[in-house]
């Protein structure tokens, strides 16, 4: 059975992906672990009371097996096993179904990015970018954007780039005279492309945990030094390989949400809104798919805690 297709009341029983594990105390002090259930179709809130491991936080990305069942807390789906333990190898289970995907044609979509590399006028940004996605196009390809929240599943940085650059090459045909289209569309290349160092994958391919350097240093900051690298060997001029750089320590925004640097040209003033606005369009995608016609999602925190309806 597929995790859409749960309803209250009922007994579940399978294997599925222990997307988030974390062991806490109740009120009286008894343990427990709460938690996130995964498949490709759906995930959904999880609770085993009187639970004190061995499974836990280091356990996230895992598949595990369960026997409970299914109730409704305030106004959502949660599972409340009986029984978990990590799945083995004799355990009938494909991860195939398990999963999560983006919802792209992998292929078709890369062959677009790449297109959107070549139609480059500046020859400095455009080999900066391909000697990027030389290093590193398996992962590139292959990796989520996010541990959690926006495009958290397998191909999803190719997913949310792929999405920016669109976007970028629309918004720099109506503020054409204001902006190097180049910059901009290089920007939004690279903007995340050090995710691949800054995270630690589970065997499934979705994110477990942060690297140590993720944590240290983040993917603004290794981004920015290894585009400064790659500018250097490729005798790139110290303005472009600088601009390059602000983009990507920029791209948040604001301190406040994780950026270096507050953005200083045009295009990183609108590489950051871009890259919000995919990201808060890829949470009402995921979020709306969840919910029904006619209803409120659950709050969401990635949205200012608000909830948002789903229309006809």
């Amino acid at each position: 059975m597929h995790l859409c297709d749960i309803e209250n009341g009922q007994s579940l029983s399978g294997c599925f992906l222990l997307r988030q594990a974390s062991l806490r105390s109740t009120a009286a002090g008894k343990p427990y672990l709460s938690g996130q259930l995964a498949d490709r179709t759906a995930s959904v809130e999880l609770k085993v009371w009187d639970y004190s491991g061995p499974l836990g936080e280091g356990d996230q990305g895992k598949v595990v097996c369960i026997v409970g069942r299914v109730s409704e807390f305030r106004g959502s789906l949660q599972v409340t096993a009986d029984r978990i333990r990590l799945a083995g190898p004799e355990d009938p289970y494909k991860l195939s179904d398990l999963v999560p995907t983006a919802p792209i044609d992998v292929n078709r979509t890369l062959a677009e990015l790449e297109q959107m590399l070549s139609a480059m006028e500046d020859a400095g940004y455009q080999q900066v970018c391909r000697e990027m996605l030389r290093r590193h196009r398996d992962a590139f390809v292959t990796i989520p954007a996010a541990k959690s929240v926006h495009h958290s599943f397998v191909h999803g940085l190719l997913m949310h780039t792929a999405y920016m650059m669109k976007t970028a090459l629309f918004l720099a045909k109506l503020y054409g005279d204001l902006l190097d289209r180049d910059l901009l569309l290089a920007g939004a290349f690279l903007h995340d492309f050090a995710k691949i160092r800054e995270f630690s994958l589970s065997p499934t391919g979705l994110v477990a945990d942060y690297s140590v350097a993720g944590q240290l240093l983040g993917h603004l900051v290794m981004g920015a030094e290894e585009t400064a690298q790659v500018c250097r060997e490729l005798n790139i001029p110290e303005e472009k390989s600088l601009l390059l750089q602000h983009m990507i320590l920029s791209h948040h925004g604001t301190p406040e949400f994780g950026a270096a640097v507050v953005p200083a040209c045009a295009e990183s003033e609108l590489l950051s809104y871009i890259d919000m606005m995919d990201s808060r369009m890829e949470i009402y995608r995921e979020t709306l798919e969840k919910t029904e016609q006619g209803a409120f999602s659950d709050r969401i925190f990635a949205l200012d805690n608000k909830r948002i309806y789903r229309h006809s």
